[in-house]
């Protein structure tokens, strides 16, 4: 009796974007965050004794597009005044293929959606409410 074995068959493990593509995703990305995300979720900056957000962007990580939320703080007993804390990611599978996952509390990504299109991916991030940063 023969035993099966695994083996690696391509596909997902560390897909990366054509350049063209990847930077015509950012650009799509970057309208979306300043149409929506800043707007709904950081209209003004508004410090606090405490942690607060100042900026959204987004960013990519070899084939993921990271959407980041950056955060200020003005008390003096901070190593850093400000750190970045991601909040929704878009991992590319193909083209105009991707998953999408949150940022648990654990500090591990979830992956919700799998293969889904970019203006599916845009639209889910607006709707559901996992996927949005601390406002």
């Amino acid at each position: 009796m023969t035993r099966g074995r695994w083996t690696y068959v391509g596909g997902r493990a560390g897909a990366t974007p054509p350049e063209s593509e990847k930077r015509a995703i950012g650009e799509s990305c970057q309208a979306f965050i300043e149409r929506v995300l800043k707007p709904r979720f950081l209209p003004e900056i508004r410090p606090t004794p405490f942690n607060y957000p100042i900026d959204i962007f987004g960013k990519w990580h070899g084939g993921k597009y990271r959407f980041i939320q950056r955060f200020r703080s003005d008390s003096e007993d901070v190593l850093e005044s400000e750190f970045d804390s991601p909040f929704a990611r878009l991992e590319y599978v193909s083209r105009d293929r991707f998953d999408l996952s949150y940022f648990r509390h654990t500090g591990r990504w979830w992956t919700v959606y799998r293969g889904v299109s970019l203006a599916e991916a845009l639209s889910i991030l607006e709707a559901e409410i996992i996927f949005h940063p601390v406002s």
